[in-house]
């Protein structure tokens, strides 16, 4: 725990960094949801607090608590790390539309004495979550790393208890990869375990691995990265065991997008691709005149979006353990961001 209060201080005294800002916020920006971004977030909002003048206040309160306070129009934007299906899309009132905001990966962390570089294929993933594999000394553990000196320990595996773009991202790319998770589990933002330990958000899932030797849990790999916490190398399509690190991160991102962004990067077939990949996205009603909303709150929507997705903000991403958006991604994004209207006017500049 020691380690995750020490994360959170150093996003405190980065988001600082920016210089101390004497301007008077001239527009409040309110935003919630997902938690896996939150670290990059809490520090590109304050410097874009800071260089305009606009506050911007965020709550990390799991995709799902994001996509409800959207639909329910109590903030200005939500965050998800899973892209809105058709039948969502159709029960929030009017169109929404994805800004994707940066890169991450779920990683599976684990608290495990004398270990490195374990490695994990879905299979055992699989059977570790339904209860199948309960001891680290199991064979089928032990025949995939040899040479490591497993204890006789029980293993806890953690979930999260809430809403969760990350669990949505985790049981997606589990559920097409393996039939055993995909029959008895099956995949969303909230699920039902048959064994472990739930938690709230990455750093509750986090903070239980660092805490209890013997637990495996899996978490946005910008707290793994940050607080130093051990990965599991996990097979990919092309059967290689690789690290969520930002250069196989990014290589998930070489597929086609959509002109709404909505895809789906998890099993790339990249063979130097991390398999838990995903975009993490910005939500948002297009058209931004409703709820006695000014054409003053739209516009500063649409500045901190650019502001986020520019040379700036994506410096920060990197920063924060996050891949930036490729080049193919930022230009589809451009194109969502200056689609946003006012009273049906676009508001780019």
């Amino acid at each position: 725990m020691k380690k995750i209060a020490l994360f959170v201080l150093l996003v405190t005294l980065l988001a600082s960094c920016g210089g101390s800002s004497q301007k008077t916020a001239s527009v409040k920006i309110s935003g919630a949801g997902a938690t896996f971004p939150a670290p990059f977030y809490n520090i590109v909002f304050r410097d874009y607090a800071t260089a305009s003048g606009n506050e911007v206040t965020y709550g990390g309160i799991g995709s799902g608590g994001g996509i409800r306070s959207l639909k329910d129009k109590t903030v200005d934007f939500g965050a998800t790390d899973v892209f809105l299906s058709a039948k969502e899309l159709s029960e929030m009132g009017a169109e929404v539309i994805h800004i994707p905001t940066a890169l991450g990966a779920v990683v599976l962390s684990y608290n495990l004495k004398g270990v490195k570089d374990l490695k994990l294929t879905a299979g055992l993933i699989s059977a570790i979550y339904r209860g199948k594999i309960t001891n680290w000394n199991d064979e089928r553990i032990k025949s995939l790393n040899p040479g490591a000196n497993f204890p006789d320990k029980g293993i806890t595996p953690v979930y999260r208890s809430d809403g969760s773009g990350t669990t949505a991202v985790f049981s997606e790319y589990m559920s097409k990869v393996n039939n055993e998770w995909k029959e008895s589990i099956g995949e969303g933002k909230s699920l039902q375990f048959p064994t472990g330990v739930a938690a709230k958000g990455n750093p509750g899932v986090a903070g239980i691995i660092a805490e209890t030797e013997g637990a495996i849990g899996y978490i946005g790999s910008e707290y793994a990265l940050a607080l130093n916490i051990p990965s599991a190398m996990l097979q990919n399509s092309s059967g290689n065991f690789v690290k969520a690190d930002s250069k196989n991160i990014s290589a998930s991102a070489n597929v086609d997008i959509p002109g709404d962004t909505r895809v789906v990067i998890t099993n790339s077939p990249n063979p130097e691709a991390y398999p838990v990949s995903t975009f993490t996205w910005i939500i948002l009603y297009k058209e931004q005149q409703y709820n006695k909303r000014t054409e003053a709150d739209a516009r500063a929507l649409v500045d901190l979006l650019t502001h986020i997705t520019g040379p700036n903000g994506q410096r920060i991403a990197t920063k924060t353990y996050y891949a930036p958006l490729s080049t193919a991604a930022l230009e589809k994004t451009t194109e969502v961001i200056n689609s946003i209207t006012y009273a049906g006017q676009p508001l780019s500049k």
